[in-house]
């Protein structure tokens, strides 16, 4: 055989060599790809076998007085329930009334504390303390409080009693608290009481001043405390710092550690999001970050004289300038008009209580909240 043959059937022996890896290659990529598209389904899978878990609510969205759009915000009602006996649809009065605006653009969190007392206009067109909405008629009543008073675009909700946050606080080792030697003392105070309402044994924190590491019972005792100065003002202000606090901690848990919180959590919340809102939250759940919590109204003070009512109520000094701040706060909104409802609102408030502008308002915000300096966009 020439030499010039032989170089030519080693060639096409390199030749055919070089198809075979090449095929090799392009099934091992397939593979890969398969394999990657399989882990991504089963991962679906396993998030919406733990839906599962979750009491989903659906709401009459015709029933929640969607008022206006506010652009690229999701908001979102938040809602902590004193429930001894795990109702979370209604007939329990929410403790605590936070709305959570996300900026879908740049995944920054706002977060407001409606005060429960505050006196606002009911769906019957009365007037009583924001937290009744969700005693007589469940999440939808209390979601509709929100939009009719605030002139907001509210459509989903969140509810957990504080059962659940104690599962969670204990789930995630506990939480650091800078608290004073008072507040020590009721935590000490609330968390026997939670401990016997979740079945756990209380093992008292030192009632003295400084940092501690708290575990789920007094985390909530914590987040329960009205008796200090600063009285239920005070408290929103503790509850935003604990959800701020797991909130971070809960960024950095492992997935052993969410999937414990997983189980024991979602049998105790209710909410009417969907798998796919909820897959699409998760797909940014690092990039979030809470920049800035307040509580609402921003100026206050308390009356127990309400025409009509029996009772201490919040009552909001100047409610249109209340809520034109929100809007502000929330949506970076320079150019708002309050609605009709609102200025109708804000003068059977004067007329209920006799507070008007001019009335002073007392001290509501302190020094646990956090501020974003920057300026939002229109």
């Amino acid at each position: 055989m020439s030499k010039k043959k032989r170089m030519s059937k080693k060639a096409e022996r390199e030749e055919r060599k070089k198809r075979r890896r090449r095929k090799r290659r392009k099934r091992i990529a397939v593979l890969f790809v398969e394999v990657v598209i399989l882990a991504a389904l089963c991962v679906v899978a396993y998030g919406i076998f733990k839906l599962d878990k979750l009491d989903m609510n659906v709401l009459n969205l015709d029933n929640l007085e969607a008022y206006r759009d506010t652009g690229p915000y999701t908001n979102i009602a938040l809602f902590g329930l004193d429930s001894r006996n795990g109702e979370l649809e209604g007939g329990v009065q929410s403790d605590c009334i936070m709305i959570a605006s996300i900026n879908n653009e740049t995944h920054d969190v706002r977060i407001v504390s409606v005060y429960r007392d505050t006196l606002l206009q009911q769906a019957d067109g009365t007037y009583e303390k924001a937290n009744s909405a969700y005693n007589t008629g469940g999440p939808e009543d209390a979601i509709s409080l929100l939009n009719r008073n605030f002139d907001l675009d509210i459509q989903n909700y969140v509810s957990v009693n504080f059962s659940a946050l104690v599962d969670v606080i204990d789930a995630l080792g506990g939480i650091e608290m800078d608290m004073t030697a008072e507040e020590a003392f009721y935590s000490n105070g609330y968390a026997f009481e939670t401990a016997q309402v979740v079945g756990q044994e209380m093992v008292p924190i030192k009632e003295e001043a400084g940092t501690q590491l708290l575990d789920g019972v007094h985390a909530v005792g914590y987040a329960r405390i009205r008796y200090t100065e600063g009285n239920d003002f005070k408290r929103t202000e503790r509850q935003r710092v604990v959800l701020q606090k797991v909130a971070e901690k809960a960024k950095k848990a492992n997935v052993l550690t969410l999937n414990e919180i997983v189980n024991k959590v979602f049998p105790q919340i209710s909410t009417n999001l969907t798998i796919k809102d909820m897959l699409g939250f998760a797909a940014h759940i690092m990039d979030y970050n809470i920049v800035d919590t307040s509580g609402f109204p921003y100026a206050v003070t308390t009356d127990d004289s309400v025409r009509n009512h029996e009772g201490s109520y919040v009552i909001p000094i100047d409610f249109v300038g209340n809520v034109t701040q929100l809007h502000e706060n929330l949506f970076g909104e320079t150019s708002y008009q309050p609605s009709e409802k609102v200025q109708q609102i804000h003068d059977d408030i004067i007329y209920l209580s006799g507070v008007t502008e001019d009335t002073s308002a007392i001290e509501s915000a302190f020094e646990g909240d956090i501020h974003d300096e920057g300026t939002q966009s229109e």
